[in-house]
């Protein structure tokens, strides 16, 4: 077997073995390479990330493709789909209240349910897309199953056989509970299409920011700036999605009904796949990788099993890696080799004892363990934006119930109180207009970085801002409270206060909405950049996956401080009562705040721990190019 040794510049032309020499040098100093390799999954090599069209060929002009035009063929699927995603946050909780007469609390869950699997379904989606379909073809097939889930939504919502009896139902045989329940199918029905709904949104969320991302040149000279540029726009189309399904959405329901809106969002999505369609030719597409999945649990196996190997065995001959730039996996460039998790190095470990052509379980490229370790790295940081997705999440439902207590007037204009949660996203939509112009020239004086700020520090400084709105949030609360006991409303939980506006929710609402500008936009960017090449939609996956995590723990909490505050038998109501003002919706903000900055703790942590891929390929080749000029 033909090989050759990859030196470290500090070893020079020393050629001492393998054992005395591992225990005074780093294990990259070591990559054995093999011509005689069988390629991982059968499929040879690739140029590392090269973009190809629709047919997987190599395209021969890159300027009659990609870049912004393509991009925005893109940006409608997601503006579509979060349109759809907020409409039913907004209206379903109401609709399984008013309309299927199910309790507010159950429907709240119900909803909650649906956002989490929606979001932490994206992992399926992302394994698909880096495995099997390629992004593309992911995006085409789940939006179709997205498109068929609201079209079932609206036949619920528009034939009367799917709902119970609606008549002698009026606002206080609802409170009651005196309304005609849903039969147990009509519950199913609704279930099976609103989680068809859900499972659709799998395919979309973690592959349309990186088939966006896709369409622009990495050998650009402007690429990290379009990069940059094009995850700020991304989430101005789904700020956009967001500010009309609380607004064009409530009013078509209000003026309407539940069909006419639910139906809206059908054709929203209809059309918006159409314009994806539409855009194929335009297209750069990545082809998949081979199964991520598989690829890791060979590194893990191989690992176990070569857990006794010692990296100064005499049996050692090195670190194994093909010859070439290209990796050994379809779609991937090389990673270099890195201290971390040393135990997965054992997977790469060439032993005497391996033979000329081991088996990838048994032996796996430097390359596919680094894909193993750069996962692993990642997990802290979006783990971290869990908690931001729990206030997100309580605010759609508990800031709501808040609106419903205040004053909605707009001068002469009331506002629906389901429409206020469009502030955070008016106020996302302010900032971003205003991002590169106001808040990157502020912060590039304040942390000298070209783009204001790194992608870890807008994360951070999200996390920072959302600690604050969760705490005016409680602030104001316990005032709000406060005041409808003082004044007679604390039993009428329905009743507006005609004197207390509900435009002081503006300044946790518009607070939240920077938060998010910096903590979702950083992170979408971070994942995209530092997720291995094969693995770009798994990395975006991530983020998907803390917010559905966050629903999932903010339903969970919600549960713990009901059981933990709330005693029936003793008539004491739990902080989360319904009756908003007898309830202490304060307390629990309070609690949150508490989480938060824990969090946030943690998040400093984990930052000031991880190393940027580029800063780590940067020392690897000044080494490079130190030995080249000393040999």
């Amino acid at each position: 077997m033909d090989k050759s040794e990859i030196k470290s510049p500090e070893e020079g032309s020393h050629q001492g073995t393998p054992g005395t020499a591992m225990n005074r040098k780093k294990l990259a100093i070591y990559f054995i390479e093999s011509e005689d390799r069988r390629m991982a999954f059968g499929r040879g090599y690739t140029a590392g990330s090269t973009p190809v069209d629709i047919h997987g060929k190599s395209i021969v002009d890159l300027s009659k493709t990609g870049g912004w035009i393509a991009a925005f063929f893109i940006f409608g699927n997601e503006m579509a789909e979060r349109m759809a995603y907020f409409g039913l946050s907004v209206n379903m909780v109401a609709f399984m209240f008013y309309v299927m007469h199910r309790p507010f609390t159950s429907s709240s869950n119900a909803v909650n349910n649906f956002l989490g699997i929606s979001q932490a379904s994206s992992v399926l989606g992302g394994f698909l897309a880096d495995a099997y379909l390629g992004r593309y073809w992911t995006i085409a097939i789940f939006t179709t199953i997205y498109l068929a889930g609201l079209t079932g939504i609206t036949l619920c919502a528009t034939i009367s056989k799917f709902v119970p009896n609606q008549e002698d139902c009026d606002q206080f045989s609802l409170l009651l509970g005196n309304c005609a329940p849903a039969k147990p199918w009509q519950m199913t029905y609704l279930y099976t299409v609103l989680y068809i709904t859900a499972f659709g949104a799998a395919g979309i969320r973690p592959c349309v920011s990186s088939f966006g991302a896709d369409q622009f040149d990495e050998r650009s000279k402007n690429y990290k700036e379009h990069l940059d540029r094009f995850f700020n726009f991304f989430y101005l189309s789904v700020t956009i999605g967001a500010i009309v399904a609380f607004t064009a959405v409530v009013y078509v329901q209000m003026q309407y009904g539940w069909g006419s809106a639910f139906g809206s969002l059908a054709i929203a999505m209809g059309i918006s796949n159409m314009v994806f369609f539409i855009g194929t030719p335009l297209y750069r597409h990545r082809l998949p990788g081979g199964s991520p999945l598989t690829r890791v649990a060979q590194v893990l196996v191989a690992a176990f099993r070569k857990r006794n190997a010692s990296f100064d065995s005499s049996e050692l001959i090195g670190l194994y890696e093909v010859p070439g730039r290209q990796s050994a996996i379809k779609g991937s460039r090389k990673i270099p080799h890195t201290d971390d998790f040393r135990c997965l190095d054992k997977a790469a470990l060439q032993l005497k004892e391996d033979g000329p052509n081991p088996p990838p379980w048994r032996l796996c490229t430097v390359t596919q363990v680094e894909e193993v370790k750069i996962l692993l790295k990642l997990i802290p940081i979006p783990a971290c934006t869990i908690m931001l997705n729990v206030i997100l999440t309580e605010y759609l439902t508990l800031s709501v119930q808040q609106a419903y207590t205040l004053n909605t007037h707009l001068g002469h204009l009331k506002l629906p109180v389901t429409c206020m949660p469009v502030f955070p996203g008016l106020s996302i939509f302010l900032i971003l207009s205003l991002y590169y112009s106001l808040f990157v020239p502020i912060f590039r004086r304040i942390t000298g970085h070209p783009h204001g700020a790194s992608q870890l520090q807008r994360v951070g400084i999200g996390l920072a801002v959302s600690i604050l709105s969760v705490a005016w949030a409680a602030i104001f609360e316990r005032y709000r409270r406060n005041y409808a006991t003082r004044h007679g409303y604390e039993a009428n939980f329905l009743t507006a206060m005609p004197n207390l506006s509900a435009y002081w929710l503006l300044i946790q609402y518009c607070l939240i909405g920077v938060a998010e500008v910096f903590c979702i936009v950083g992170l979408l960017e971070f994942l995209y950049e530092e997720a291995p090449d094969a693995m770009k939609s798994i990395g975006s996956a991530y983020a998907a996956l803390a917010g559905g995590l966050g629903c999932f723990v903010a339903t969970i909490v919600n549960n713990i401080v009901k059981s933990v505050t709330g005693d029936s038998d003793k008539g004491r109501e739990s902080w989360l009562s319904q009756n908003i003002n007898t309830g202490r919706f304060d307390y629990f903000y309070w609690l949150l705040t508490v989480l938060s900055v824990l969090n946030f703790c943690v998040f400093l942590y984990s930052a000031r721990r991880y190393k940027y891929r580029e800063q780590h390929v940067h020392h690897m080749d000044k080494h490079e190019m130190a030995y080249i000029g000393s040999s």
